[in-house]
């Protein structure tokens, strides 16, 4: 099995692919310097690989090294950044106005 992360725009999103097929994404909403994380999803035919985890481990990565705080919305988001506290310093909870944005 091989995964690559890419990401897309229109809509804004991190997407995993597996053998050249997309299997899923985190979708994004970029807010000033802030990037908020609204939803991220699998599809049926890839559950229980472990792929929601490498994708948002990419998107965490890529928004971090953009400079941008973190704004989990996403349970998944939410959930994996509590086991990865070394993003803690970029992640902001969200605003009423970052939840206006989405």
């Amino acid at each position: 099995m091989s995964t690559s992360v890419s990401r897309q725009s229109s809509p804004d999103r991190f997407e995993i692919s597996v053998d050249g097929n997309v299997a899923g994404f985190t979708q994004f909403t970029d807010r000033d310097e802030r990037r908020i994380f609204p939803h991220t999803e699998i599809g049926e035919d890839f559950g229980g690989q472990g792929l929601a985890g490498i994708v948002v481990e990419e998107a965490m990565r890529a928004t971090r090294e953009e400079g941008r705080t973190i704004v989990p919305v996403c349970p998944y988001v939410k959930k994996w950044l509590g086991k990865h506290p070394e993003y803690d310093e970029v992640v902001a909870k969200p605003t009423p106005e970052d939840m206006q944005a989405l």
